[in-house]
């Protein structure tokens, strides 16, 4: 099939997607927004390789990501948002080498990033708004050189945000959101 765009919008059929979707091998744009009963991708979905956007937005039963998304070549936006459930991220994520733009806000089963995030040579935006159970930030995210925008929002926890902010810091970042345990918000722009 040749569809370049499929959108399930609250779709609560499926607690999981049929392999068969891995044979969409034109699709560009997946948007599975608000599939609340969703709780995994098939590995299969690794097979579209035109994938540009996947929106899993309010997929609030989605526990994982399967390792295969690794294989997305052109891959540019993974969007999160409202996942509440996504306790991790493959490590495999560190091979989107297009990757624009990652957006977790609201994951707040999600515990840590993994090292590979720093592989993200082309990550522009992450947001990790209110992902309240997120211990802290790997060095490696000082490794993202076309990062813009970093998003805390609601991360962050007393003693661990002067260690997130030196990360940060050195990637000259832009870093928006109130922080925990601190009275104001903080404002870093790159000069």
């Amino acid at each position: 099939m040749h569809f370049k765009s499929l959108f399930l919008w609250s779709v609560q059929t499926y607690k999981e997607l049929p392999t068969s979707i891995g044979q969409l091998n034109a699709l560009q744009n997946f948007d599975l927004v608000g599939c609340s009963r969703l709780q995994k991708l098939p590995t299969s979905i690794g097979q579209l390789n035109t994938l540009q956007n996947l929106h899993l937005n309010n997929c609030s039963s989605l526990q994982e990501l399967p390792a295969s998304i690794g294989q997305f070549n052109a891959f540019q936006n993974l969007d999160l948002v409202g996942c509440s459930k996504l306790q991790k991220l493959p490590t495999s994520i560190g091979q989107l080498n297009a990757l624009q733009n990652l957006h977790l806000w609201g994951c707040s089963n999600l515990q840590e990033l993994p090292t590979s995030i720093g592989q993200l040579n082309a990550l522009q935006n992450l947001h990790l708004c209110e992902c309240s159970n997120l211990q802290e930030l790997l060095t490696s995210i000082g490794q993202l050189n076309a990062l813009q925008k970093l998003d805390l929002g609601g991360v962050l926890a007393y003693n661990n945000s002067l260690h997130l902010l030196d990360n940060c810091i050195h990637s000259k970042t832009f870093i928006w959101g109130g922080v925990q345990g601190c009275k104001n918000y903080l404002h870093l722009l790159a000069n």
